[in-house]
């Protein structure tokens, strides 16, 4: 099987490359930059792909000619500004990228005749109502700039199913995912690797607030779960699933922190705020009974051991042997 990733030298991209590779597949990718401290470079992941395209989503030509010459049978757009506080620094960067970006996929695949693709959106498209564990039904919304674009994507992709001459076109909400070799600013893990790294001290914003966190592995396993299921059945399946934790990794942010203490040694402070302009949701949590029972996925680490795996970085060298390590674990399960 042919995967195309957009995205593909990111967090997420670079983990699932792996995690294809070692399924036995074919993969394939197209990214505007390589973030030299992440996996992908630190891992040397570009040794596993068939095709690595250079290109930015906001360039229709160069994503369609990309993905004619692959011939995928499977596409997932995973390439996004994927950052709170960065989109209310550059909400422009970030609503062309976000939106416009998933347009230019959107016609791309439908052009190519892609028999499955799959756009990865996030649990931050539901509209702030802090009802506890949000279901693919409840209404869409985004009071930051990240939040609203990838709304609004979420929505486009769902109107462009409704088109002639589209595949199995699917969408994946997933939570918080932590994972070792995220080089993202400020993210809470990323962080945490900084301040073990550097020996400094971490600051904790949002220490209260809570997030459905689940590893990266987890995750993917999901997607991956979806879109096989969508290759085998014939008739319609659900256009859109979230992909969360169970409940028991429902956690706030210090919960995260004092688990990693528990592995590393760091010191950090909690950042007292007092209000300020940037909204950010103190509860969010996901229901994916819909996608347990349909797919029969499931977590397979604990919140403990997600926050182990992902800070593990400053202890191994060889981050593609501790990545294929991950990865081996997880398909053992």
């Amino acid at each position: 099987m042919h995967y195309f990733l957009t995205g593909h030298t990111g967090f997420k991209g670079s983990w699932l490359t792996i995690l294809l590779a070692e399924l036995g597949h074919t993969v394939s990718g197209y990214s505007i930059d390589v973030p030299q401290s992440g996996l992908f470079e630190r891992g040397a992941v570009r040794d596993l792909l068939n095709r690595h395209n250079h290109g930015d989503v906001r360039d229709l030509s160069s994503l369609q000619e990309a993905i004619k010459l692959a011939v995928p049978d499977v596409c997932i757009h995973l390439a996004a500004q994927p950052l709170v506080l960065r989109s209310y620094q550059n909400p422009e960067e970030t609503m062309t990228t976000n939106v416009n970006g998933t347009l230019n996929f959107l016609t791309a695949v439908r052009a190519a005749s892609v028999p499955v693709s799959l756009v990865i959106t996030t649990d931050k498209v539901y509209r702030d109502t802090g009802k506890n564990g949000y279901v693919e039904e409840d209404p869409l919304g985004g009071s930051d700039p990240y939040s609203a674009s990838k709304a609004m994507a979420d929505i486009l992709t769902q109107s462009w199913s409704n088109l002639e001459g589209v595949g199995q076109l699917l969408i994946a909400r997933a939570g918080n995912v932590i994972g070792a070799y995220d080089s993202s600013e400020n993210r809470l893990l990323p962080d945490i690797n900084r301040a073990i790294a550097g020996g400094d001290t971490l600051v904790v914003r949002n220490s209260s607030m809570v997030r459905p966190w689940q590893h990266v592995l987890d995750c993917l396993s999901g997607y991956l779960a979806y879109a096989n299921f969508a290759l085998r059945e014939q008739n319609p399946i659900p256009p859109v699933l979230n992909f969360g934790p169970s409940a028991e990794n429902f956690s706030s942010v210090l919960d995260v922190v004092n688990a990693a203490q528990d592995v590393a040694d760091f010191q950090y402070k909690v950042e007292s705020r007092q209000g300020g302009m940037l909204k950010e949701t103190n509860f969010l949590t996901l229901n994916s009974a819909k996608a347990r029972k349909l797919l029969g996925w499931k977590d397979q680490f604990s919140f403990f051991d997600s926050v182990r795996m992902s800070v593990e970085t400053h202890l191994q060298v060889d981050a593609r042997q501790l990545a294929v390590g991950q990865v081996r674990h997880l398909l053992a399960s």
